[in-house]
């Protein structure tokens, strides 16, 4: 069993490593900038109440002026614990808003029995949200979004949507209304769930699609920690191969001029076409 000084060591460094990623990730993506207004979308998960508490610290310490303002979209699904996000937001003294909206009989009248609700009900919940955001001056709106979400959603968008498509770190919306951010992109989720722990955040979990066990995006998630545990360190290489495109070597006729390719070779009289030594590349063997 770990000692408590080790634990607190531990913790202490994880501390360290999450707010050095999300500053990196702020960064590399320009993600707030000063004067910001920034809304955390707070869903009562590990992940957004993660987000907020190092937006919270880093905001202390950061050089730039930024407002944060914590939002929660109530659902009205059947036994929300409405006073729990309240109650535990006026505790750490940050400004919050709750917007009451039905979208829980939407999705439920919607949705056949069995089928996954997630994307319907992220549509509402978006719209929602980029409604208050531009009512209300917000300038950036903050995600809970973290690494292992990132790979998934790569992961899904090839195996059942055709597409090599993930969540950007920074997003302008499709109405060019709204700019949202990932400042989490960079953490892993293992980290994520321990900090949460410690933090003993007053976690609310999602009746409506938390207990779909079968949904294409488990799977995936079991597929990848299978991954992770047989060669540690996989996730991170296919989180950077995100990072590190290269068009020419993919398929895409939108991204590459694939059909206007022409040889660009030098003149045979060329000093590159006199020293070629045929020696150094052998025929192909026969079959």
């Amino acid at each position: 069993m770990e000692s408590l000084a080790k634990q607190k060591r531990e913790l202490n460094k994880l501390n360290k490593r999450l707010r050095r990623q999300v500053g990196q990730a702020i960064a590399d993506y320009n993600m707030i900038q000063d004067g910001d207004k920034v809304m955390v979308c707070l869903s009562g998960g590990k992940d957004s109440y993660t987000l907020l508490d190092i937006l919270m610290n880093l905001q202390k310490h950061a050089p730039i002026d930024f407002e944060l303002i914590a939002v929660n979209l109530d659902q009205k699904q059947p036994g929300f614990p409405e006073h729990i996000l309240p109650e535990y937001l006026t505790s750490i003294d940050v400004p919050f808003h709750i917007i009451e909206k039905d979208t829980y009989s939407i999705v439920k009248e919607v949705v056949p029995e069995g089928k996954t609700t997630c994307g319907i009900c992220s549509r509402l919940r978006r719209g929602s949200l980029y409604g208050y955001a531009r009512q209300n001056g917000i300038t950036k709106i903050a995600l809970g979004h973290h690494r292992d979400d990132i790979i998934e959603t790569a992961f899904l968008n090839m195996f059942y949507g055709s597409k090599i498509k993930a969540m950007p770190p920074k997003l302008l919306s499709d109405d060019k209304t709204n700019i949202l951010i990932r400042p989490l992109a960079y953490s892993r989720e293992a980290d994520i769930e321990r900090y949460a722990q410690w933090k003993n955040f007053p976690i609310i979990p999602c009746n409506l699609c938390g207990s779909q066990e079968n949904m294409q995006r488990q799977v995936i998630k079991e597929m990848l920690q299978g991954w992770e545990k047989q060669q540690p360190g996989r996730l991170e290489n296919i989180f950077r191969s995100l990072q590190n495109i290269s068009p020419s070597q993919l398929a895409d006729n939108e991204l590459f001029n694939f059909k206007d390719l022409e040889l660009q070779r030098l003149n045979p009289s060329s000093e590159q076409d006199v020293n070629y030594d045929e020696s150094q590349y052998p025929p192909l063997a026969r079959a």
